[in-house]
């Protein structure tokens, strides 16, 4: 086979790694790599330069007002390192260079590495360690602070978002977390709100933080997510938190209300002794697993002459809750796991929990919007696969929930 010629980029690789013997040293914090890019960045500003005057160095028509000025030098934070940089200015003081802006001291991916370690829950200090170890780059706490505070903006952007009308189904969970706060740390509820849509594609349609979950706080969540534009959710899944029920009766009236039977189990097993665990829990499955609503009524019953005696508030709590626990048994069994379980969210909980797993205490609110939010972004990327049996689900609730599911 006959040899390909090399191209003129492979040509000037081989000039330079002819004469370089120790391949290890291009790489180095002084290397032949930071000197390239050095070159590289000096070059491209020129040919802006050029650009900006609309002729070459040194052929300037004699009529043209304005003209090379001389350079100025600047210092930029790059992953090589710090790299000094001539650029060269216009007489007229006008030239803005795009590769790099006026007062831009950070070459475009040092930000990007900074948040990402910011968002696994690196502290100011870790993150200035980390950096001068991996890239020889010298940065302050205070700029580390200052690069993840624009992330705010970011936040505040996404959390206000306009959102789709209609979500089959919203599942709603949360993480506790401790932070500071009047100079105490306190433990504070962070909120998720995980949608589906009807194309299929996880959202997270938002976060709340709350030290206390009630009617009034619910009521303020449900009507923001009303007010960015959801007219309908089908169905909402959630653990049986205080409030919730009454307030989305309010705000979206048709919605039904699904209480996670996962968590209702682990509720009726917390003060379970243990030698009676796997009976009791055994006798529990046979409700939710129930055909209909009618064998999980003989379920309960039976439950009740067995237990009752010794567990009273076990049976009492499925009582009281009844219509939003059995809700499911109104969908074929292949579909009823998404229906009545949080482990879409729970699921997502567990990867957050990765991600700010270092970050002990929090310093503010804001510190905690910051680190979910950044979480959230990077986690969202590897969303490709819909629900298991979504689609029949999705049918399911074309007929159920006539009128309400319009296909775009």
């Amino acid at each position: 086979m006959k040899k390909q010629p090399k191209d003129s980029f492979e040509q000037g690789l081989d000039l330079i790694l002819e004469n370089e013997k120790d391949f290890s040293k291009i790489f180095n914090e002084d290397g032949l790599f930071k000197k390239l890019t050095k070159r590289i960045v000096e070059r491209a500003l020129n040919t802006e330069m050029d650009a900006h005057l609309g002729y070459e160095k040194y052929n300037r028509n004699t009529d043209e007002n304005n003209y090379r000025n001389g350079t100025s030098s600047k210092t930029i934070l790059t992953e090589n390192g710090e790299i000094d940089l001539v650029i060269p200015r216009d007489r007229h003081s006008d030239f803005e260079p795009m590769l790099i802006p006026k007062h831009q001291r950070r070459f475009e991916g040092l930000d990007e590495k900074i948040l990402m370690m910011y968002a696994r829950g690196a502290s100011l200090s870790d993150i200035k360690a980390q950096l001068k170890e991996l890239y020889q780059v010298d940065i302050s706490p205070t700029l580390i602070s200052q690069i993840t505070d624009n992330v705010m903006d970011e936040v505040v952007d996404w959390q206000n978002r306009p959102l789709e009308k209609v979500y089959p189904i919203v599942y709603f969970d949360c993480i506790v977390v401790k932070v500071r706060q009047d100079k105490k740390i306190i433990n504070k509820a962070v909120y998720i709100a995980l949608g589906i849509n009807i194309s299929e594609l996880k959202d997270v349609l938002g976060l709340w933080i709350s030290e206390n979950e009630g009617d009034k706080f619910w009521l303020n969540n449900f009507t923001d997510l009303k007010n960015r534009g959801v007219s309908d959710i089908l169905i909402t899944c959630s653990d049986n938190l205080k409030g919730f029920g009454d307030a989305i009766r309010t705000v979206f009236p048709e919605t039904s209300h699904q209480l996670c039977i996962v968590h209702q189990i682990r509720n009726s097993l917390k003060f379970v002794s243990h030698k009676h665990v796997k009976e009791l829990a055994s006798d529990l499955k046979k409700i939710y697993q129930s055909i209909n609503e009618e064998e999980a009524q003989l379920a309960l019953d039976r439950f009740c002459e067995t237990w009752d005696s010794q567990y009273p508030y076990i049976s009492k709590s499925w009582k009281d809750n009844w219509d939003n626990l059995v809700f499911f048994l109104q969908f074929p069994p292949e579909i009823r796991r998404i229906i009545y379980t949080t482990n879409a969210i729970e699921s997502l909980n567990g990867q957050l929990r990765k991600f700010t797993k270092n970050k002990r205490i929090f310093p503010n609110d804001n510190a905690i919007f910051k680190s979910f939010y950044l979480a959230i972004k990077n986690i969202e990327k590897k969303w490709t696969m819909q629900p298991k049996n979504w689609s029949s689900a999705l049918a399911h609730f074309y007929i159920m929930f006539e009128g309400r599911v319009v296909f775009e």
